[in-house]
């Protein structure tokens, strides 16, 4: 069983270092905190021993993306700690109980990461903690500070002398949130002591960073990092950022590559949310797959289809499997909202609890689609892929031209296309075929506002407006298609209630209000269709390419 909570803290140094009689940099002393914000008294909790060993993979692929795994013994929590960051000062933890091996859940949440190297120990922190809680006038404590004497030992690829230091870490207690006013007021404190933020994010990175300055002045060399082809240590834009000492002018290959590299790290991020289920989760992280499929078929001009295509494939089934679940979630939220918005006296029967039944045998049957596809090879193989993409584009000649032209070109192609299908869905008669069509020109929608959003960092604010302009065709075309979906649905409940006896009339009136609500939507789209398609808005764009728009980046 894994427990969950959010941790919320900072951490802390001594400005200036000096060697104690262990060889430990010792703190100046921790600083008078009565007073500091809320806080009424400090209560000391004595001192805690930890054993702690750190695991990754032989490239360091979780320390790369800021996650630390780690089986500890001693203290109130001793067990598996994963940790994934959440945002500034925040991480989520996990806590599992002690055991030889990787909590199975846990290993799970790391595949998208891990893949199929092994879990190894890296370094081992032995600590003495001495804990104090800062609380207020009412006896609730604020937060635990603790002054931690660290003696680290790297474990691999080779084992090291140990190195020391003693560090601060502040702590929210949890249920405080993120008490942004507390962390500064304790902060303010502790740099008037002399201390201030540490310069690395965790005791593992600190463990790893002195070890190796101990390696190096000692002639045992450096850590050896060897990160897996195709596979950053950091992300790939810091490693394009970092790899570079030329300055150019922004060209194609930059502006589709980081687009690019950012809906691969978003699909990699999301994994570990969508196996918890979180809220949201599955449709971020198929956002993110349709993204990218959508600039490959989009930038074709930039990276070549012969690599992409394939790509772009597994992509789809992708975006399928998570769609499963995705689609009921949504259409169970529709219902539920249509259906509280009827009088009692409309709602004829068990009405909601035949909904419930319907929704939650659907959900069975998708959430397995969901994690079968996440633990599968065909998936692990696509984020192999990704990365070696990422690493070394298949680009074409293109993509050494300057970015405005190429992008330009790409969306307004993408454009044309709309239009087509747009004409189609206008002059299609009610119904069936309308139904399919409409559909159509929502996906084509779609792709062109991803392009413009793509084109953005070359373009500035006339993509920017490009692609709101899509999106409001987009939302229309998908309120009428959401609209088909929900009343298959309603249809289908519709039967299933009258097979077993129960009255169907409040299905069918929410029937007749979708239909209603297509039409209505149908009735907005010519007007809106017309003002989105004037050539004003293109030529704002086609001006890019005259050099009449904001002037092209310089990146590295």
């Amino acid at each position: 069983m894994v427990d969950t909570k959010q941790e919320i803290e900072r951490k802390y140094e001594a400005t200036a270092e000096e060697a104690g009689p262990s060889g430990r940099p010792d703190l100046p002393g921790l600083p008078e905190l009565t007073g500091a914000g809320p806080v009424a008294t400090v209560v000391s909790r004595g001192v805690a021993t930890l054993d702690a060993t750190y695991y990754d993979t032989p490239g360091r692929r979780l320390l790369a993306d800021g996650i630390t795994l780690r089986h500890r013994t001693g203290g109130a929590d001793e067990g598996w700690h994963l940790k994934l960051p959440v945002g500034q000062d925040t991480r989520e933890e996990l806590q599992a109980p002690l055991g030889t091996e990787v909590p199975a859940e846990m290993a799970a949440l790391l595949r998208s990461r891990v893949r199929h190297d092994p879990l190894r120990p890296l370094a081992h922190l032995h600590t003495e903690r001495d804990r104090k809680d800062l609380v207020d006038a009412d006896g609730t404590v604020l937060a635990e500070v603790a002054v931690d004497r660290v003696t680290a030992r790297r474990l691999a690829p080779e084992e090291s002398e140990p190195v020391r230091w003693t560090e601060v870490e502040v702590e929210l207690a949890e249920g405080r949130g993120h008490d942004q006013r507390l962390l500064d007021a304790v902060e303010g404190r502790l740099r008037d002591g002399g201390l201030h933020r540490a310069d690395t994010p965790s005791k593992l990175a600190k463990a790893l960073a002195e070890t190796e300055k101990v390696a190096v002045e000692t002639g045992g060399g450096g850590l050896g990092r060897s990160a897996k082809p195709g596979k950053p240590a950091k992300s790939a834009r810091q490693v394009e950022q970092a790899a570079s000492t030329v300055r150019r002018p922004l060209g194609a290959d930059d502006v589709v590559l980081d687009y690019a590299r950012r809906q691969i790290d978003a699909m990699v991020r999301l994994d570990p949310a969508v196996r918890r289920d979180l809220p949201d989760a599955v449709h971020r992280m198929r956002v993110a797959t349709r993204r990218l499929r959508s600039a490959f078929r989009s930038y074709r001009k930039v990276l070549d289809r012969t690599v992409t295509d394939p790509i772009g494939d597994e992509l789809k089934w992708l975006a399928g499997e998570l769609g499963l679940e995705r689609d009921r979630e949504v259409l169970t939220e529709h219902l539920e909202g249509r259906l509280d918005e009827l009088p009692d006296d409309l709602r004829l029967g068990p009405v909601p609890a035949r909904l419930h039944h319907w929704s939650q045998g659907r959900r069975d049957g998708a959430r397995a689609a969901v994690l079968g596809a996440l633990d599968s090879e065909r998936y692990l193989t696509l984020l192999d892929t990704l990365d070696a993409l990422a690493a070394d584009p298949p680009l074409r000649p293109a993509a050494a031209k300057p970015a405005a032209p190429v992008v330009v070109k790409a969306v307004l192609r993408d454009y044309e296309r709309l239009a087509t299908r747009m004409t189609t869905a206008l002059e299609t008669p009610p119904g069936p075929d309308r139904d399919v069509a409409v559909h159509q020109a929502r996906k084509a929608a779609k792709r062109v506002r991803y392009a413009a959003e793509t084109a953005r960092p070359a373009l500035g604010k006339p993509a920017k407006k490009f692609a709101r302009r899509m999106r409001a065709v987009q939302d229309v075309l998908g309120d009428h298609q959401d609209s088909v979906v929900v009343r298959e649905a309603l249809q289908a409940l519709a039967t299933q209630a009258h097979g077993a006896g129960e009255s169907d009339f409040t299905f069918g009136l929410l029937y007749g209000r979708e239909e209603a609500r297509a039409a209505a939507r149908e009735r907005e789209l010519p007007g809106l269709w017309a003002d989105v398609s004037r050539k004003k808005h293109r030529a704002a764009l086609e001006a890019q390419i005259r050099g009449e728009g904001v002037p092209a980046r310089q990146v590295r």
